[in-house]
């Protein structure tokens, strides 16, 4: 089978190689020519091109061979926002296409696009022919750490031989944000892959690459110092004294985000915030204190940068452009040392599988994972170590009667590889329970349990026990259970759950926990989430509209789960997220399934009195539940100035979305927004 992706090019045959049978890398020539890349980042603040971008894309004295334009802000509408869908996408790569240099051609390659994140990619024509295996991909990192108003878009390729990737982000706003500007930063990385050409093979990870250009609105600020001292120290051009209050700085030099990664000197002034129009720093009532928000890093071997600077021309924004010119050295194998090293290798490697089985030593079998939480990673390192004569490739592969090679809350990264001779590989098993597969948890129905078959190719097979408890919890378990829980779910003793919740699941059930007492009106973790809100959030700016921390919401999680502390914990921001999150964990929504056909008739009808008329049906515990989130909702919508929620955004404006995508139900704002969409009225707290 080796042989068979050698002969097809699914191997790069520098990559597996070793030092004592095939003698490669001294029979390849590898050239390295240079190619400039020019980088360009530009939040534009929602508006549209006013003026020629020539004296920012067109700046340097020669033609740039790749030109990678990033924008952020493109629009700021809530049609943008809400379906991705914007006209100001061709204004603005209209306006890039004429303001390239003029003393080359260039052709479009590729464009990638997440609501107000865009990234352009236009490449010289004698070098297209060169430009291969073309991908693009978006990652959400907004409100409930998915939604699009925050985030990256990235484009990667193949030139010559160099894997090549260009990550443009929107990072949280907000001086004081900046653990979640680093938590975004992770996401991004984590969540971010690219598929390959050839399915058998994992994707690609923005790390995965041999150069890395990462530009964008990555919203760093300065801090420490106050306005007055920072534009006195921005007149005096002392940009090296202010460059040491750059939280970006701060957070690279303690490894936090970007390790690996290189920013050339800044001596430009900060490029954030304007007044728009001009070169005025801002003179709004929040006079924000000026920053470096918009950046260029790099990461890769060969690279020289030539110029890094703004260009205070441009009076479009309330930021100014930055860009920069990087020169790169790019693998080019020479391809006639190529085909005799082809030819070689492949017969060394027909010799070697007719000689030998392969066989690996695993350090462990067996994994425990203690203490198992809802949407907390767990991971344990599973050691290979190739013991053969020869290289092996392994997989997880599926057990008869199975679908995939394990159970849903667990994955090995990665689930196949190569391992060289004398080589080892390490592959994280990681177990994380989600909304799909908390229900069946907490229930008792699925334990953490589950056997891996590693399979050797040509080899023999292997088998690893995966074990753990779970950690029962309120999220992923249903209203009708939680409102017969007058105690924290963690204290009841597990076959008692375990009865409740199946007891719950059927309508005739005669539990004696059913029939003893009389069950809660609400679930009380729903109560203290909303109360928590009514009294510290009411007034909140962008409540529901800014994410939480990801270490908040488990302080949250297990408050509600344990009763410990008294008082949750977080800023009302995670609270508001974790009250989404519980929401989107139901397994039946607050509106149930049901019911969904009967709402999207509703939804298409002006018919108050059916509305009225299906909240009325619903179970009792769901009913309540209804009641409460819309009178919770109407004291919000009270509040609008102050916390700028828009009753035409939680009513009309969702009604399309709810049709599109019926799950989103279970969210708050959706689920009494379907009811509602034709009747505003109710929102607002006339009826």
């Amino acid at each position: 089978k080796l042989i068979f992706n050698l002969k097809r090019g699914r191997i790069n045959l520098t990559e597996h190689v070793n030092d004592k049978g095939l003698v490669l890398l001294p029979l390849l020539t590898m050239e390295r020519p240079l190619c400039n890349f020019f980088l360009g980042t530009y939040n534009v603040n929602g508006q549209t091109p006013k003026e020629s971008l020539h004296p920012w894309l067109s700046c340097t004295p020669y033609p740039p061979d790749m030109y990678c334009v990033g924008f952020q802000e493109l629009d700021l509408s809530k049609e943008a926002f809400f379906f991705n869908d914007t006209p100001k996408e061709l204004e603005w790569t209209k306006a890039v296409s004429e303001a390239l240099h003029p003393d080359a051609k260039y052709a479009l390659v590729k464009l990638v696009r997440l609501v107000g994140i865009m990234l352009i990619f236009y490449v010289k024509k004698e070098h297209a022919e060169f430009i291969s295996d073309v991908e693009a991909e978006t990652v959400g990192t907004g409100i409930m750490g998915r939604m699009g108003n925050k985030g990256a878009v990235a484009i990667r390729f193949r030139f010559h031989n160099s894997d090549i990737c260009v990550v443009n982000s929107h990072l949280a706003a907000h001086i004081e944000e900046y653990e979640r500007r680093n938590q975004d930063y992770k996401d991004i990385c984590g969540r971010l892959q690219f598929r390959q050409l050839d399915a058998t093979q994992p994707p690609l990870t923005i790390m995965k690459h041999d150069v890395i250009f990462w530009i964008g609105d990555l919203n760093y600020r300065i801090s420490e110092l106050d306005v007055d001292n920072v534009k006195e120290l921005i007149s005096k051009k002392d940009f090296e004294t202010l460059h040491n209050y750059d939280q970006l700085k701060r957070q690279i030099d303690e490894d936090a985000v970007f390790v690996g990664f290189v920013e050339g000197d800044i001596d430009f002034q900060p490029t954030y915030k304007y007044d728009t129009g001009s070169d005025k720093w801002d003179t709004s009532e929040k006079c924000r204190v000026p920053a470096w928000c918009d950046r260029i890093l790099w990461r890769g071997k060969n690279i020289k940068q030539h110029h890094y600077q703004s260009h205070m021309a441009l009076k479009t924004s309330d930021h100014k452009p930055v860009s920069s010119l990087l020169v790169t050295g790019i693998k080019r194998v020479n391809s006639e040392a190529y085909k005799k090293t082809f030819e070689e290798i492949v017969r060394n490697i027909d010799k070697m599988e007719n000689e030998c089985i392969p066989s690996v030593t695993l350090a462990k079998r067996e994994f425990h994972f203690k203490d198992v939480k809802y949407m907390q990673h767990q991971a344990e390192t599973l050691s290979l170590f190739n013991d053969g004569q020869v290289p092996c490739q392994f997989e997880f592969i599926q057990k008869p009667n199975e679908l995939t090679y394990c159970k849903p809350w667990l994955t090995a990264n990665p689930p196949k590889g190569f391992i060289a001779q004398g080589g080892s590989v390490e592959i994280e098993l990681e177990v994380f329970v989600n909304r799909s597969t908390a229900p069946d948890l907490n229930s008792g129905k699925e334990q953490i349990e589950d056997i891996l078959v590693l399979h050797l190719e040509r080899g023999k097979d292997y088998f690893i026990s995966v074990t753990g408890n779970y950690l029962p919890s309120c999220y992923g378990t249903s209203i009708r259970a939680l409102c017969h829980m007058r105690e924290p779910i963690q204290d009841m003793p597990q076959e008692t759950l375990r009865e409740l919740v199946s007891a719950t699941m059927c309508r005739a059930a005669t539990l004696k926990y059913l029939n003893t007492e009389k069950p809660l009106d609400i679930p009380k973790e729903l109560w203290m989430m909303v109360d928590h809100l009514f009294r510290n959030a009411i007034k909140q700016e962008d409540i529901f509209q800014q994410p939480g921390l990801r270490s908040e919401f488990a302080d949250i999680r297990d408050c509600l789960d344990t009763g410990m502390p008294d008082s949750l914990p977080g800023s009302n921001h995670s609270v508001a997220e974790a009250l989404l999150l519980f929401l989107d964990a139901l397994p039946e929504p607050v509106v149930p399934f049901s019911f969904y056909q009967q709402c999207l008739e509703i939804c298409s009808n002006n018919v108050s009195f059916f509305s009225l008329q299906v909240i009325s049906m619903l179970p009792q515990c769901h009913q309540n539940v209804f009641n409460y989130l819309a009178a919770f909702l109407r004291e919000l919508l009270k509040n609008s100035s102050s916390n700028r929620l828009d009753v035409n955004i939680l009513g009309k404006n969702r009604k399309h979305i709810a049709v599109k995508a019926p799950s989103f139900l279970n969210v708050l704002l959706l689920a009494v927004a379907l009811f509602f969409s034709q009747h505003v009225e109710l929102l607002e707290g006339n009826k």
